[in-house]
């Protein structure tokens, strides 16, 4: 329910993906750049899946829209890329990691003599509320991302002459990133929730809430598209270091960076490839 709303409030991030990241002719060579782009990012997205690695879909289509311009001799803006993929990729989960981590510190202080099944049952409550802030965040930046992609595909289309998202691209967004979160991904949650820390109910109720302000903070203040999967997983491992650092697998962890460092080259280059076998039968 929350992902369905955040998908519907806004359109800034939808804006920043759409149109600030590359710039395509508006003909069918252009629709062309945005089909490879999508394929790129699926193609990569079911790779880090079957392997249970939370990379980020955020980046996986950012990264196939660059790869397919590329492959286009399209322009990408570079300045964009920087200024609102590449410097928030890496700040936003050291904002996580040492936000979660001092939240959790300072929630330990705060409750060290608390009865601890009390505290359990109180932050199991809690995690209603974090759980949602989590979801809204999340419909609030990835259902854009898809917006800004379909509005593109519609504007290079001649289908609208200028990038406003319609309506019904913002309610088909919101229904699909609903129903995708509601059918649950397994390999996903128990790297998260089990591989990487045994969170329990404080540990998820800090992650969540870090991570949700995180989220809604960067889509409200700066439009820019940053990557759910990078937040949630380094603020699980700020939490997780409170407790000592050998309670985080770091071996998980190292495996689920090096997801994230491969993610928009690697979608860049499936989607080039994917571009240069598309055109070939458009010819």
């Amino acid at each position: 329910m929350f992902n369905l709303l955040g998908a519907l409030v806004s359109t800034k991030v939808a804006s920043t993906v759409g149109k600030g990241i590359i710039s395509v002719p508006n003909n069918h060579e252009g629709l062309v750049v945005v089909f490879a782009a999508v394929i790129g990012a699926i193609v990569w997205n079911l790779i880090t899946w079957y392997f249970g690695l939370p990379s980020s879909s955020s980046h996986a289509l950012i990264g196939g829209l660059v790869g397919a311009a590329l492959a286009s001799a399209g322009d990408v803006q570079w300045h964009g890329v920087i200024e609102k993929v590449i410097i928030p990729m890496v700040l936003s989960p050291l904002v996580g990691f040492s936000a979660a981590f001092l939240l959790m510190l300072i929630l330990l202080w705060v409750f060290r003599r608390g009865n601890p099944r009390r505290l359990n049952v109180g932050f199991k409550y809690g995690q209603w509320v974090s759980s949602a802030a989590m979801a809204y965040g999340h419909g609030l930046q990835d259902a854009q991302k898809s917006m800004g992609v379909i509005t593109l595909a519609l504007v290079v289309t001649h289908h609208l002459h200028a990038f406003v998202v319609p309506l019904w691209v913002k309610l088909a967004c919101a229904l699909a990133i609903a129903a995708g979160t509601y059918s649950g991904g397994w390999r996903i949650m128990r790297t998260l929730g089990r591989r990487v820390f045994k969170m329990d109910n404080s540990g998820g109720f800090t992650a969540q809430t870090v991570a949700s302000t995180v989220l809604m903070t960067t889509a409200y203040a700066y439009a820019a598209p940053i990557s759910t999967t990078h937040v949630i997983t380094s603020s699980v491992m700020g939490v997780g270091a409170t407790r000592k650092l050998s309670a985080v697998r770091w071996g998980v962890a190292g495996n689920i960076l090096m997801a994230w460092v491969l993610t928009l080259p690697m979608a860049g280059l499936v989607a080039a490839g994917a571009f240069g076998v598309i055109h070939l039968f458009i010819r």
